[in-house]
């Protein structure tokens, strides 16, 4: 019989709807009935494709004594952290405070009161390499409950006591400057890996957003050390088994540190993030590598995630049927020599092995390899590539499936329409423009209220009950504004405006600080205020990068003055942990280059001389350049108020720092305007 998880949209908390355990969606339904039971709260949190939050259901929340003890002792409350990040990160605050360290899934003992007393991620159901069994924790916590309460009535109250004292001593707003970014570059040099690619050791993940500063920096300043990183790393990912060699697409992590075995869950932040840092790079470098893996990222998403209503969806599952009727991590994507041999025949399947890295001993687990691209030399056959290329992935069609998160996230589909707008600018892909703005319509019509206030989620067309936290407001704000810089279309720039502005009334607090929660949001042991960027920027980051960006746009005053007090974290974080705030200091770039505001007007949007001198603007690698395009008198968009074309030709004009160069009628001109300059 389901439980009370049956009527969630949560993919996740659907996929414990028929668990033996009588599970609750966090609510005050929950507490009150824990109150009225005299029992502790067991908060479960985790997410759909979250490899070991299956293993832990399977093991313990699908077995039937284990269920029963929880049913009689507990309240359980399963929680999807991408549908509340709030409560996901004030809990995950208090577990690495306790423990020092966290992950999914997360289980969490709490009072009544939902002040936590004792902490855990993965239980195994029976002890295992040092860890107790669920059940022994299970009892034990019971028992600390009936005979030792004062005691846990103290723990709980010391840990709600010290979240509390954690509240971001915020003093500085003053913005970051040339020190704190060269400074901060000094120390991811430090920590660069220079034979991989990419920072620090294993598990390595894909630094999209450390890579985003670094091109700025590079197209602020002309380091070059600051492009070889960004170059060398995106190579190493993009020839890495992390990247999918067949389908395209970025897997959530590697491993290992040489990116060769990833964790194979794909999620949508991932690739959003890495779609638009590749397509900056083809940018700044024309790299065919870049281009190529930009725009097969773009597809996969379009392809894999879209949803039958235009939006995207969360992620893909690391698992799969293995054909046996196992469920295996990597399943769909890893291949054997035979396997090779059975699709491709024997010469096809051995100049294959080469080429993608497939190994008798193979590199991942019973003899199977992740297909990969290591450093060749020599020149390979391109059409017989391709043609093995397609044939495996018509052969990998026919396996089953990894599981799809489609319950769509709204800052998430943000980044997607973002990184699409920009990449189907770019490339000439005006259906990936089309998917950007078919993701945008549906955020506007199923997410947004007629306050513009957000949901968080929806799916099937249905939205969430959960309120949006700053990241979909500043995320969701991101891609409209990229939107309104590619079409041209003012309403865009003008719901980014509805959605900065509650940014400004109900985020902000007096001194500049951001807060991860609305003012009015249901109020949790502590109110979330997390500034350091991690799987996706912070929602303090990404505000500083919306804001900064509306403001040249509609030279608004009070978004420029919020997102520079805003910045003062980051001249705060920078130097001393810059791969933790990679996206605060992309923003300080474009803070310090102004950001420079470009107006296109000609005779028509789809004048073939209008048409040349926008995309001109839009592949212009100052840092955070904004573009407006339109016609003279349009008042589409406020940068073109009072622009003319010169000699009726199109004409683009760039200012910076309230100052304004000579309108010009030659995309050379406007190339060299929009690019490092010596001096």
């Amino acid at each position: 019989m389901p439980n009370r998880l049956a009527h969630e949209t949560s993919p996740y908390l659907l996929q414990h709807a028929d668990n033996p355990v009588d599970w609750w969606p966090w609510s005050e339904g929950a507490f009150e009935e824990a109150r009225r039971r005299d029992v502790p709260v067991l908060l479960s949190v985790g997410y759909s494709s979250c490899h070991w939050c299956h293993v832990m259901a399977h093991e313990s929340f699908e077995d039937g004594a284990t269920a029963a003890y929880l049913n009689e002792h507990f309240v359980s409350v399963k929680v999807d952290r991408e549908e509340r990040p709030d409560v996901d990160a004030v809990y995950m605050e208090a577990v690495q405070a306790a423990t020092g360290q966290g992950g999914w899934p997360m289980t969490v003992f709490l009072t009544p009161e939902a002040a936590p007393f004792y902490f855990g991620t993965y239980f195994p159901p029976s002890p295992r390499h040092g860890m107790p069994g669920f059940r022994q924790v299970l009892e034990g916590v019971r028992q600390a409950w009936a005979d030792r309460r004062e005691e846990v009535a103290e723990v709980a109250g010391k840990i709600v006591r010290d979240l509390a004292g954690r509240e971001l001593q915020y003093g500085d707003t003053r913005t970051p400057g040339e020190d704190e970014l060269a400074q901060a570059l000094l120390g991811l040099t430090r920590e660069y890996d220079p034979q991989r690619g990419g920072f620090g050791g294993a598990p390595k993940f894909p630094p999209s957003m450390v890579l985003e500063f670094l091109l700025r920096h590079h197209a602020r300043t002309g380091s070059e050390g600051a492009l070889q990183m960004a170059q060398d790393t995106c190579e190493r990912m993009a020839r890495g088994g992390i990247y999918d060699q067949l389908g395209g697409g970025f897997a959530r992590y590697s491993v290992d540190r040489d990116w060769v075995v990833p964790h194979f869950e794909k999620m949508l932040y991932d690739n959003a993030l890495l779609c638009r840092v590749y397509a900056h790079l083809w940018r700044a470098t024309g790299s065919r590598l870049a281009r190529r893996v930009a725009l097969e990222t773009a597809d996969f998403m379009v392809r894999e995630l879209r949803t039958k209503e235009g939006g995207f969806a969360s992620a893909l599952d690391a698992d799969s049927d293995d054909g046996s009727g196992r469920h295996v991590e990597g399943a769909a994507y890893v291949w054997t020599p035979a396997q090779l041999e059975e699709v491709l025949g024997p010469e096809d399947a051995e100049l294959a092995a080469r080429y993608f890295g497939v190994t008798d001993e193979g590199t991942f687990e019973h003899g199977s390899s992740v297909l990969q691209l290591p450093q060749q030399e020599g020149v390979v056959d391109a059409e017989r590539i391709g043609s093995i290329r397609s044939r495996l992935l018509v052969s990998r069609a026919e396996r089953p499936t990894p599981g799809r998160d489609d319950k769509v996230v709204a800052a998430w589909n943000g980044l997607a329409v973002a990184a699409l707008a920009e990449t189907g600018a770019y490339f000439d892909r005006s259906d990936l423009v089309e998917a950007a703005i078919g993701a945008a319509d549906l955020l506007v019509r199923l997410h947004m209220d007629e306050r513009a206030r957000l949901a968080r989620t929806s799916r099937d067309d249905r939205v969430g009950a959960h309120t949006g936290v700053l990241e979909d407001y500043a995320d969701v704000a991101e891609g409209f504004l990229a939107l309104a810089s590619v079409t041209g279309e003012g309403v865009w720039l003008e719901f980014a405006g509805f959605l900065l502005d509650h940014v400004l009334v109900r985020f902000t607090d007096d001194s500049g600080a951001l807060y991860d929660t609305a003012a009015d949001a249901e109020k949790l042991i502590r109110r979330p205020q997390d500034p350091t960027d991690n799987a996706t920027p912070s929602g303090w980051t990404a505000a500083a990068g919306a804001l900064l960006s509306y403001a040249a746009q509609t030279g608004s005053e009070p978004h420029r003055t919020a997102a520079e007090r805003a910045l003062g974290v980051v001249k705060a974080l920078g130097p001393r942990v810059p791969r933790f705030v990679g996206w605060g200091l992309a923003v300080a770039e474009a803070f310090l280059d102004g950001p420079r505001e470009v107006a296109v007007v000609g005779p028509a949007l789809d004048d073939p001389a209008t048409r040349a001198l926008h995309r001109t603007a839009l592949l212009g690698t100052a840092p955070g350049a904004v573009v407006a395009v339109g016609t003279a008198g349009s008042g589409e968009l406020p940068l073109l108020a009072d622009r003319i074309p010169v000699d009726d030709e199109p004409t683009a004009y760039v200012c910076r720092n309230f100052t304004c160069d000579a309108p010009t009628t030659d995309p050379e001109r406007l190339r060299n305007a929009l690019s490092f300059r010596e001096g």
